[in-house]
């Protein structure tokens, strides 16, 4: 269990999530198992199924039902994980491979699928329309933001609202779908559900912009993957576009360079730049921003612990280092 205080608030319901976890990766198929109990014990933060839990008992919910919903949401999240590393031929994840670098592209697709379907399963476990509605919409737009950046992959003239829509579809969405289906699950107000909706819109902007700001600041121990990684792969994202925009004609024409061939060969020159013409602070500032819109947002939830927990959990999404 993680040492921060938003973790310790929900103790028991996050170790109950896990069990929920293990068991529902039991397949007939030992390879199905394998490979979804080595990606889900990776070790990752599990903020989406924290997120469930913690608005959930903002709200005054208790019960399996809300550990039902944190698993399903943790499901769904792997399943783009696998999905993702496939299609971004990443062979690093939480410090060790991934498991298309261990197993191979097809199983890990495959798997994700499995993961999917699992995860609608339990859905119709919870019997909640309202909150079904919710999460197959998510899985869509999820999937649109991931084939918009992929269409956007090495394309130097992408802007800076381009990109925004990329990150809301890819990374927030299941932000906002792990609020706003809690707030579903326990029939919050329609302010409390539109302010918890809005909450997890604007924490997964920020969570995504570190991340990005992170490719060119961090180092690949801290963040357990490959720095450079986004470069690698030709995607535009705030750091390079602002630098093109904003940076020297110089800075500019050498992020374009190297947006359009892909690969990190001047990784060393572009981290150079993107820290040179301010791309770096613009970027953290605009995470900055986000996360202080989304704490406002919690003004709609009675005062406790868990709300309190939800703040911390905010500011620790712009502080990390990985």
């Amino acid at each position: 269990m993680q040492p921060q205080a938003f973790y310790r608030a929900v103790a028991d319901d996050f170790s109950a999530v896990d069990g929920i976890i293990k068991k529902q990766l039991t397949s007939r198929v030992p390879l199905v198992s394998k490979i979804g109990d080595y990606i889900t014990s990776a070790g990752g933060k599990r903020l989406r199924p924290l997120l469930v839990l913690l608005c959930g008992k903002a709200l005054g919910r208790e019960g399996d039902d809300l550990r039902l919903l944190a698993a399903t949401i943790e499901f769904l999240h792997t399943a783009t994980l696998l999905h993702d590393d496939v299609v971004d031929m990443s062979g690093m994840r939480r410090g060790r491979s991934t498991a298309n670098a261990m197993w191979g592209n097809a199983p890990s697709v495959l798997v994700g699928d499995f993961l999917y379907s699992r995860s609608f399963e339990m859905m119709v476990e919870l019997g909640s329309m309202p909150v079904m509605k919710i999460l197959s919409q998510a899985t869509r737009i999820i999937a649109e933001g991931e084939v918009l950046q992929l269409s956007k992959v090495r394309d130097a003239s992408t802007t800076e609202e381009t990109y925004m829509e990329v990150i809301r579809g890819k990374t927030a969405m299941l932000f906002e779908a792990s609020t706003h289906s809690a707030a579903a699950l326990c029939e919050a107000t329609p302010e409390q559900s539109e302010a918890l909706r809005t909450f997890g819109d604007h924490l997964g902007v920020a969570f995504q912009l570190v991340d990005d700001l992170l490719d060119y600041k961090g180092d690949a121990q801290t963040l357990g993957k490959n720095v450079g990684d986004d470069l690698a792969e030709g995607k535009p994202t705030l750091p390079l576009i602002y630098t093109m925009r904003e940076g020297t004609p110089e800075q500019a024409a050498l992020v374009r360079q190297a947006i359009q061939k892909g690969g990190i060969e001047d990784l060393e020159s572009i981290r150079e730049a993107v820290e040179a013409s301010g791309s770096l602070e613009y970027t953290a500032q605009l995470a900055r921003d986000y996360v202080a819109r989304a704490i406002k947002c919690l003004e709609a939830l009675p005062a406790s612990e868990y709300r309190d927990a939800l703040v911390e959990l905010s500011e620790f999404a712009v502080a990390r280092t990985h």
